[in-house]
């Protein structure tokens, strides 16, 4: 993400000022192939070192899924927080404004709730995590390049309010939780149309996440009391709840002449 961020540009002016002779080390967390070319065209004939599988997870990090529509993602954290009486939550979102967004509603549903990402300044990041880390707020929403330095021991909880556009980044969120051998869980909510995006992750990891659906959050199903609910409209002209009264003898019927009297005179 350094990279993406624009900094190859000063990683290549760095590398233009040292020494030919050199010792050089290169670690990430995870190897694109990216990465790769660019480590053989920084480094002399490099040797690689894996702790782990290319892009695993992992051991203890307890990963799944709850399928959601979109719209009640936010009620679906606020009642898994609130059921469960989570503390310290890092939730990852795409965007900044998506972050606000669901800092607000969070907030309003009662948890104390703060977001980072690059429209905070320094000062406002750094007592962000610090409350955090304190446990003065309980759940902290950020994006992918905000939270890359973020180290907290034991983070117990990571959620995904949206699954990441490039699989390699689902790795990098899930690897703040379940580190130093503590046990942590990654809960995804994946819409319908973020299918794909998880058939990706599930590809790359080689494995398939569990999946579950929490009770009164199916996707589809009418939302929660408490939530925005909207009513259809009745018809107009007829009050709610009145049905419309027996056809009399003498309602007509478009399109229909009315009938004649037995004596073949119309009915008065």
């Amino acid at each position: 993400r350094m990279l993406d961020m624009g900094f190859i540009h000063d990683i290549r002016r760095l590398i233009g000022i040292l020494p030919r002779q050199r010792q050089t080390l290169l670690f990430s967390a995870t190897f694109s192939d990216p990465i790769r070319a660019l480590a053989h065209n920084l480094l002399k004939q490099p040797a690689t070192v894996e702790v782990t599988p290319r892009n695993t997870t992992a051991v203890q990090i307890a990963q799944r899924v709850h399928p959601v529509d979109k719209a009640r993602k936010s009620a679906l954290i606020a009642h898994l927080v609130h059921a469960g009486d989570w503390h310290q939550v890092l939730v990852f979102t795409r965007t900044k404004h998506g972050a606000n967004r669901l800092a607000d509603q969070l907030a309003r549903a009662g948890i104390q709730t703060a977001a980072i990402h690059g429209n905070k300044s320094q000062n406002a990041r750094t007592k962000a995590l610090a409350d955090f880390k304190s446990g003065q707020v309980r759940l902290l929403v950020a994006t992918d390049i905000a939270a890359r330095g973020i180290d907290i021991d034991r983070l117990p909880y990571v959620i995904n309010h949206e699954l990441p556009n490039v699989p390699e980044d689902y790795v990098h969120r899930i690897g703040r939780t379940g580190r130093a051998g503590s046990c942590g869980e990654a809960i995804s909510l994946v819409s319908l149309d973020e299918r794909p995006l998880l058939r990706d992750i599930q590809r790359l990891l080689r494995c398939d996440i569990p999946s579950s659906v929490i009770a009164g959050f199916e996707p589809g199903s009418a939302p929660l009391a408490g939530e925005q609910q909207t009513h259809p409209s009745p018809p107009r002209g007829r009050r709610p709840g009145q049905h419309p009264s027996p056809r009399s003898a003498s309602d007509s019927v478009p399109g229909q002449r009315p009938r004649r009297s037995g004596n073949g005179r119309r009915p008065i």
